[in-house]
């Protein structure tokens, strides 16, 4: 995908949440706050905006006969559930004629050269120019590899092996030790088994030791998004064997909750075929950005899906690119130090997001250490279930009680100070 602003040509290799939305935002730089996105994307839903604190996800310990709800998370401001494909349908009608896609295209790698284009190469053959790469093709990212290679063969050259090393263990994904298996319900076939349940209406997580089931309503109540995690948080950073997104059905994850409660199995019941999902990270990069080249998104932080943040931080990603991108004092000359901006303000702060992603596929599957739930009943396990949705809670706050305003504001500032 090419963006052909008047000042840069930027290439955008990926047209998902990330790729798009940078899209979007680079079009409409003078208003990238409003992108006029809202009203379509609301219409895809039954959830409405309410400011104030407001309850999204039901807790409940599942992994017995008799589970029950010990907490619900309340955020500030409504819990918005959105099917992808809706949202990226939204982002595509929005985006104008001046990006100019290019559908069925895999980069095969780049080079930089000195007058400053960066020349594209596709799987296909053919090439392109671009003033800036910008890399939102996702966590097997052919731009991230092209980045790190290039970057461990300058390392190399200046003799820096162990450094080299460590750039080139950043190019492939690891595994994280959690397979989810995904699947939707139609909502009718859930009633039918179950009339009344709770995730008709409500998400809810269905937590245990060893994994974790996800429902909530999506596409206007129709269907119901499922998810089901199983845990081995002692394999992570393992090689996974075998393809990491397959075909699959409810035998390859009913074992694990065979024995939890009613809720759980109604919906277990309802799950036909399944897509099985390993799930793969990237390790921490010492940069996004080399040279007029920069990484978004899952091609630059891959994480862990249990705080609900990648697409997120992909979204924010994009809209403090295109603050830097689009911004009048940024020119082909200085491009390099305008994409260090970006790094050194989103890099950090996706950081946190990452392990705070992490750490919740633990508390969620009861993987805490010194916690065996298995020992507590009574009044002993209530409190260490509510010691569990403070932590939680705690690591998680940050996502009502903090945008990206102050982000777009401390870019601005760095863009227009004087060392700039």
């Amino acid at each position: 995908m090419q963006n052909a602003p008047k000042r840069l040509r930027v290439a955008i290799c990926g047209a998902g949440i990330g790729g798009l939305t940078l899209a979007l935002s680079l079009s409409r730089y003078h208003d990238i706050e409003m992108l006029g996105v809202e009203e379509d994307l609301l219409k895809t839903t039954e959830n409405k905006p309410v400011q104030g604190p407001v309850p999204s996800f039901n807790w409940r310990k599942s992994d017995q006969q008799a589970g029950f709800t010990f907490t619900t998370l309340v955020t500030n401001g409504t819990l918005i559930t959105l099917h992808r494909p809706d949202f990226q349908g939204v982002l595509l009608k929005r985006l104008p004629k001046s990006c100019r896609v290019n559908c069925s295209k895999r980069l095969r790698t780049y080079t930089q050269r000195e007058s400053g284009l960066t020349e594209l190469v596709f799987e296909d053959g053919s090439r392109t120019f671009c003033d800036v790469l910008v890399g939102a093709d996702g966590l097997k990212s052919a731009t991230r590899r092209a980045l790190l290679t290039e970057r461990a063969n300058w390392m190399q050259a200046r003799g820096r092996w162990q450094d080299a090393a460590d750039i080139a263990s950043c190019i492939d994904p690891v595994w994280c030790g959690t397979i989810a298996y995904r699947a939707l319900i139609p909502a009718e076939r859930l009633r039918a088994v179950a009339p009344g349940h709770p995730v008709l209406t409500t998400p809810t997580q269905y937590l245990g030791k060893g994994g974790y089931i996800l429902g909530y309503p999506i596409s206007h109540g129709r269907m119901i998004n499922f998810v089901a995690f199983v845990c081995r948080h002692d394999l992570e950073n393992t090689k996974f064997d075998g393809p990491w997104v397959g075909a699959s059905d409810r035998s390859q994850f009913a074992g694990l909750f065979a024995h939890w409660e009613p809720e759980v199995q109604a919906l277990v019941h309802c799950v036909d075929k399944t897509l099985r999902w390993a799930i793969h990270t990237t390790k921490p990069l010492r940069s996004f950005v080399s040279g007029h080249t920069v990484l978004i998104g899952d091609a630059a932080h891959a994480m862990e899906p249990h705080q609900g943040s990648g697409a997120g931080q992909a979204i924010e990603d994009a809209c403090i690119l295109a603050t830097v991108l689009g911004h009048p004092r940024t020119t082909r000359e200085n491009i390099p130090r305008a994409l260090r901006i970006f790094d050194e303000i989103r890099r950090p702060a996706t950081a946190g997001v990452v392990e705070g992603s992490r750490m919740n596929g633990r508390y969620f599957s009861f993987e805490i250490e010194g916690v065996d739930f298995d020992r507590y009943t009574g009044a002993q396990l209530w409190d260490q279930l509510q010691k569990l949705k403070s932590t939680v809670v705690k690591k998680w706050e940050w996502t009502w009680n903090s945008s990206i305003d102050d982000s777009i504001q401390d870019t601005l500032r760095r863009l227009e100070g004087p060392e700039f």
